[in-house]
């Protein structure tokens, strides 16, 4: 995932602010039992989202413990960690196992081919517990991968690659409740892809890549045109969420709907403004 999924923690209470990182403290954690040092390299803020989620909906109870880590050597952490972790601590897994591997076969690059190669056991053993999961993100990476080489200008078409991806991930269970839950991934993943491109359309320009806003980012009200675009991709994603009977944990997951998910784009549309919307050609 690409890191969008996250709170602002600077509208969030203190005991919400210590919750949310003992959630993603215990993600860590899971990564680590799991799959080692390797596996808390694809350790994620969206995914901690979705272990927040998972559990609140399903109201799984989560182990706590205060540990030392690498990261925090000197004060013991909270971390927090439950069934919902390991399921998360999967998908990081398969995400960055295939990712590399689309990076290797399209552009040869050897950082991809290493993480292939190092997750490649552990992708194994997930893809045989998570088959429905697998093979969704084994086909976004295909058909993205087509459609960006045709020079695909439909938005709605190449983002709903990543929103079929992600609505499949956000169904932990096919239960009643599982319409739901792609219908909120499949908009966040859509958002995800938009927001991404976005960021990255003056350095894919330079690059001569592909990005799905280069035929719409010469007019005149691009900036307008991205931002109501992502706008109804979350008001779709947070009507999906707020029919599910959450109550647990709601302000964090709110915060992080509504304001967290912002936070990169404010960054990137600042940037935009302060090179006056100009591209290098």
């Amino acid at each position: 995932m690409f890191g969008y999924i996250v709170a602002n923690q600077e509208e969030l209470k203190l005991k919400d602010i210590k919750r949310y990182r003992s959630f993603y403290c215990g993600l860590c954690r899971v990564l680590k039992k799991k799959f080692g040092m390797k596996g808390q390299l694809t350790l994620s803020y969206d995914m901690t989202f979705l272990v927040m989620l998972l559990t609140a909906l399903y109201e799984v109870p989560a182990q706590f413990e205060k540990r030392h880590c690498v990261m925090h050597p000197v004060e013991k952490h909270e971390m927090r960690f439950n069934e919902i972790s390991e399921y998360a601590a999967d998908m990081e897994i398969l995400l960055a196992y295939y990712k590399g591997r689309d990076d290797w076969m399209d552009e040869k690059s050897l950082k991809g081919r290493a993480l292939e190669k190092a997750l490649t056991k552990q992708a194994r053993l997930v893809h045989e517990k998570w088959p429905r999961q697998s093979a969704a993100i084994a086909d976004y990476i295909r058909r993205l991968d087509k459609a960006e080489k045709s020079g695909e200008s439909d938005l709605d078409k190449v983002a709903g690659y990543t929103g079929m991806m992600m609505g499949e991930l956000f169904c932990y269970r096919e239960d009643e409740w599982a319409s739901e839950m792609k219908r909120m991934g499949f908009f966040m993943g859509k958002f995800i892809y938009l927001m991404d491109a976005y960021e990255d359309l003056e350095k894919d320009r330079k690059k001569h890549n592909y990005n799905p806003w280069e035929s719409y980012s010469d007019r005149p009200d691009f900036d307008a045109l991205v931002e109501n675009t992502l706008t109804m991709m979350l008001a779709d994603a947070a009507r999906a969420f707020e029919i599910l009977p959450i109550v647990q944990d709601v302000d964090i997951l709110r915060n992080i709907l509504y304001s967290g998910v912002w936070t990169r784009y404010g960054m990137i549309k600042q940037k935009r403004e302060q090179k006056g919307g100009q591209h290098d050609r």
